[in-house]
């Protein structure tokens, strides 16, 4: 993990942008990392925000694309959770992609949301603000110590 604060700002959208696939990786160590460094906060929630978005877009594109399959393989996303995923969808709507930024139910969230055919932009607007507010939370929590 060191080694992704070692590279800044890349490293910060690096972690963000693989934490957000359906690898099992985050990306909350590299952000305080940096901001004990006294990395501007804007641009390493920048940053985060976006690698982490982009990945997301990556689990979107498999939804979408049918390949679900390679999702349960590499990242051990269950059958069960992509139902689970598909449920929230039922029950709270587009609205559910506010909580992609959520472990264990952010993945499959974004994964069922391409199979869905969920809209593009609506997809982005709402995992943006979610995943947004989630590092701004963490920043200002650390910046307060």
């Amino acid at each position: 993990m060191t080694a992704f604060a070692g590279l800044g700002l890349g490293g910060m959208f690096l972690s963000a942008f693989l934490a957000a696939t359906i690898l099992p990786l985050g990306s909350e160590a590299i952000l305080v990392l940096l901001l004990a460094q006294d990395f501007d906060p804007v641009q390493v929630i920048g940053a985060a925000t976006v690698g982490n978005v982009l990945g997301s877009l990556v689990n979107y594109w498999m939804g979408l694309s049918g390949s679900e399959w390679a999702a349960r393989k590499i990242s051990q996303i269950s059958p069960g959770q992509v139902e689970q995923a598909r449920a929230r969808f039922q029950s709270w709507g587009t609205a559910s992609l506010l909580l992609a930024w959520v472990p264990v139910i952010g993945d499959p969230l974004t994964l069922a949301a391409g199979g869905l055919r969920v809209n593009l932009g609506v997809f982005i607007c709402l995992v943006t603000l979610g995943k947004f507010f989630r590092y701004l939370v963490l920043a200002g929590a650390v910046l307060s110590f």
